[in-house]
């Protein structure tokens, strides 16, 4: 039964590696869905990086929130 305990823990092993692995491209492609949106909205909208402090940004990401919340998008693209 030693040997079967031992299998199962391998094999929990690996599932639990391949999870991890599975969850940094989880998050690795919201990253980069995340930068590609952002940069997008920085060139649709000519904004200028000079003038992106913080207090900016968070400002014109409450800004484009409240305009989403109006004006929902068609998720099924």
């Amino acid at each position: 039964m030693i040997g079967g305990i031992v299998m199962s823990k391998s094999n929990l092993e690996k599932q639990e590696a391949k999870l991890k692995a599975l969850n940094q491209k989880i998050k690795d492609e919201k990253n980069k869905i995340e930068q590609n949106l952002g940069k997008q909205i920085i060139k649709s909208s000519n904004l200028d990086y000079a003038n992106l402090s913080n207090d900016r940004i968070k400002l014109l990401a409450k800004q484009f929130s409240e305009f989403l919340k109006e004006n929902p998008v068609d998720h099924q693209s």
